[in-house]
């Protein structure tokens, strides 16, 4: 009898733990498999040219930052994460702590620059980070990061792929998530006309 309450216990709280997973899903779930973060109104379509999205949630809920991963079929790997901005940007400082790790694997910093990135009638200034984790034949296995302000966010990607093969998926990416951060994280934050 006790293995029985116990389980119908254990079931109660599973369900109750999913009920508030769910109650604090930063996204919601569009048209065509598009997930809307609700605070930013970013909206993480399905795909992204040749990336198909596999998860979408919270990364680091003290911060308030959620994201949205995506992969394509040649092992090319794009993350994004929308964090809110607290004070002066600085990207540098905010992604830190994973430069530290990917120092820490063996990485090395071949580029750091700043690029215009996403609609060409408004290009948005992004800094970008890259480093070179490994090199096979022809292959130069990257990590870039990338870190822009629109708005009250900070839109952060990360891309691992293989340059010169993954150029055009890296930079489609890249151009795709802002110049959606630009229409919809950018248009929204602009005050009401009185």
């Amino acid at each position: 009898m006790k293995k029985i309450i116990f389980a119908g216990l254990a079931l109660a709280v599973l369900a109750m733990s999913a009920h508030a997973q769910d109650a604090a899903d930063p996204f919601t779930d569009a048209a065509n498999g598009a997930k809307v973060h609700g605070a930013s109104g970013f909206v993480c379509p399905q795909q992204i040219g040749h990336f198909e999205r596999d998860a979408a949630g919270e990364r680091d809920p003290e911060a308030g930052a959620d994201f949205c991963a995506y992969s394509a079929l040649d092992g090319v790997y794009g993350t994004l994460t929308l964090v809110p901005l607290h004070g002066a940007y600085d990207p540098k400082a905010l992604l830190a702590a994973d430069f530290v790790v990917q120092e820490g694997t063996g990485g090395r910093m071949v580029d750091e620059t700043t690029q215009l990135l996403g609609p060409k009638t408004a290009p948005l200034s992004v800094y970008t980070r890259t480093y070179e984790t490994a090199k096979l034949e022809t292959l130069h296995y990257r990590t870039l990061f990338a870190s822009a302000a629109v708005g009250p966010w900070t839109v952060q990607v990360t891309i691992e792929y293989a340059e010169p093969r993954d150029d055009d998926n890296e930079a489609d990416f890249l151009n795709a998530v802002y110049g959606e951060a630009m229409a919809k994280i950018a248009g929204a934050a602009e005050p009401a006309p009185h």
